[in-house]
């Protein structure tokens, strides 16, 4: 099948142009002015932008957790995903006890098999970091194509200090990226029980036991690891200001650090008010270098609540977003002013591609796959769970009008999702996404 997009805005993460992009055969052939190309499909795209398909590096699909999953699954995550004009994804890949990194992997392909509809990778989260372990991230490097990983500083199942110097020297040696995720358990463990005591248990009370130094002190301690391993880091969902003030830092001393931050923490405050500016500023220049979602669906009804809602504790954390992340990011932050077009392709496709090894994807250029995504910068739309495709009772940011959706949206030049007029409608076929092998760091 060829495609040939005429008359649109193709918008790099520096420039944008007008021009016409001719696909064949799931890849971009060639862009140029007034293209003279037979196409079985010839869209029209005037006043459109032209995007390369936004990458979400951070998903929890199915993940089990306090006695529970995740709600999406590969279909419903990845329809979800493709509805909202995000092209590919980045699972996390939680290992259990006792198995191999292939095994994690393994595990996780199996159950995105013939289901998922636009393309994946995985990141193994390590957990059980035995010495085989820590010698396998050779060949998950090389050979199973995930040269990133995962590590928590909080939680049971995190990795003591010891043990984030070893995985950071042995990631270095191949090109691979410890991702963190950093919070002082201490702290927390010690609010917690402060807390309990107080009886201060409504969920309100979860912001309040993971405060702004938790994050932070971690994030010092993580950052001081790799300058002391001469390695790299990625630090995943940035919440704090004081978090970043330390990435800014570590930057500035040319300690390679990368810091992800989502949708929530950019335009989301304990009372769920809008901040003001859009927390923009350090997007615009450099400091956070990927948007992403941290999509982890739990129902309020019959799943959040499942042990109560007096013990904020046992409820299980995690919100949707993989389908409202690109809508978000343009009408709050390049509508209102608060980044570019250009930024906001940097953040959601081209950084995310670079960091993470998806040579592929990421941008409208010849002999990239033709992941694109045809967006209506002036269409209106009210987010309301009813028409989203998460597989949730509720979303974040109901109620909220936001400016520009996705047109039309393609997978490897195929079409997985259309503006149907009200909302955004899946056209996509199942188990048509494929597990990207991805490439080490350079």
């Amino acid at each position: 099948m060829s495609l040939l997009i005429k008359n649109g805005i193709i918008v790099s993460s520096t420039h944008r142009y007008k021009a016409d992009v001719y696909v064949k055969k799931g890849k971009i052939q060639c862009i140029g002015i007034n293209l003279n190309k037979k196409a079985d499909t010839v869209i029209d795209a005037y006043g459109k932008y032209v995007l390369p398909g936004a990458i979400d590096p951070h998903t929890h699909i199915s993940l089990p957790f306090m006695g529970t999953y995740a709600q999406d699954d590969y279909e419903t995550g990845s329809i979800a995903a493709a509805c909202g004009g995000v092209t590919s994804f980045i699972d996390f890949d939680v290992q259990q006890k006792g198995e191999t990194l292939l095994q994690t992997i393994e595990r996780k392909q199996k159950m995105a098999k013939d289901k998922v509809v636009i393309d994946y990778s995985l990141h193994p989260a390590i957990t059980d970091p035995r010495p085989d372990v820590i010698l396998e991230i050779e060949k998950a490097i090389k050979d199973y194509g995930t040269p990133s990983f995962k590590i928590f500083m909080v939680y049971d199942f995190r990795v003591d200090d010891a043990t984030m110097l070893k995985l950071l020297e042995q990631t270095k040696k191949y090109g691979g990226l410890v991702q963190v995720h950093a919070e002082n358990v201490h702290i927390i463990n010690y609010l917690n029980a402060k807390l309990e005591k107080q009886g201060k248990l409504a969920p309100f009370y979860h912001a309040k036991s993971r405060p702004n130094i938790a994050e932070q002190e971690a994030i010092y301690r993580a950052c001081k690891m790799v300058e002391l391993s001469n390695s790299s880091l990625y630090v995943v969902h940035l919440s704090s200001k004081q978090g970043l003030e330390v990435i800014k830092q570590a930057q500035a001393d040319d300690v390679n650090i990368f810091a992800e931050t989502c949708p929530q923490y950019l335009l989301l405050n304990e009372q769920h008010y809008n901040e003001p500016d859009f927390n923009g500023a350090n997007l615009k220049n450099g400091h956070i270098s990927v948007v992403a979602t941290d999509h982890c669906p739990f129902d309020f009804k019959g799943i959040k609540d499942m042990n109560g809602k007096d013990d904020y504790k046992k409820i299980p954390n995690g919100a949707p977003g993989i389908e409202t992340l690109l809508m978000l990011i343009h009408s709050e932050g390049v509508v209102k002013g608060n980044i570019t077009l250009e930024k906001m392709v940097a953040v959601l496709s081209t950084n995310t591609a670079e960091i993470f090894g998806m040579n592929n994807k990421g941008q409208i250029a010849p002999g990239k796959d033709a992941d694109i995504v045809i967006f209506n910068p002036n269409q209106k739309f009210t987010i309301t769970q009813s028409k989203l495709h998460m597989n949730v009772d509720y979303t974040p940011f109901e109620g909220l009008e936001i400016t520009g959706m996705p047109e039309l949206v393609y997978s490897r030049g195929s079409l997985v999702s259309k503006w149907n007029g009200t909302q955004m409608e899946f056209t996509g076929t199942l188990g048509k996404g494929k597990f990207i092998k991805r490439e080490p760091m350079k």
